[in-house]
């Protein structure tokens, strides 16, 4: 469990250093995301959600307020589309971090954790305690990137992690846009 913890901290702080960074930055902040939804509702609200799908996506690779994105877009474009849209885009980001994990995540793992039974330790940690981790992971800043990371490295079944994706993302993107 502790290499486990290990791993899941260092993709933490990974994230979290681009949020910050993005801060300091005034890159992505609440008031930018709402004034780029804003300009993009005067031109056509199909750039609504395509800000909102890209900018959903981008959180992967980038922390973005993820819970305002949702919010806007269910102002911006009403419930069904809103929904939709923001659906679209937290399940690309999370769908594109079990991929490239499953793909790579195995090496970064090996990296972090050089012993073999250790290793074994932690992806059966996670194979354990993961379905709870993934379908409470949106109640959490970074935590969802973290367990489609973790989830992908340790070769959860795709089907298993859509499922409880979607138990902990749904009534959430639901409740929010």
């Amino acid at each position: 469990m502790k290499s486990l913890l290990k791993v899941m901290f260092v993709l933490a702080a990974i994230f979290a250093s681009t949020f910050i960074l993005g801060r300091v930055l005034g890159i992505l902040t609440i008031e930018n995301v709402r004034m780029w939804f804003e300009q993009a509702q005067l031109i056509d609200p199909i750039w609504v959600a395509l800000i909102a799908i890209a900018l959903l996506f981008a959180d992967l690779f980038v922390a973005v307020p993820t819970l305002t994105i949702i919010l806007l877009s269910g102002f911006f474009l009403g419930f069904p589309l809103g929904f939709s849209v923001a659906l679209v885009g937290v399940s690309a980001a999370a769908f594109s971090g079990y991929v490239i994990s499953r793909r790579w995540g195995e090496a970064g793992i090996r990296f972090l954790v050089r012993d073999q039974t250790e290793r074994d330790d932690l992806k059966s940690a996670f194979q354990t305690s993961g379905p709870v981790m993934i379908m409470l992971s949106r109640a959490a800043p970074i935590v969802p990137e973290v367990t489609a990371c973790m989830a992908g490295a340790t070769r959860i079944p795709f089907l298993k992690y859509l499922l409880w994706f979607s138990i902990g993302t749904l009534p959430y993107v639901g409740i929010a846009a």
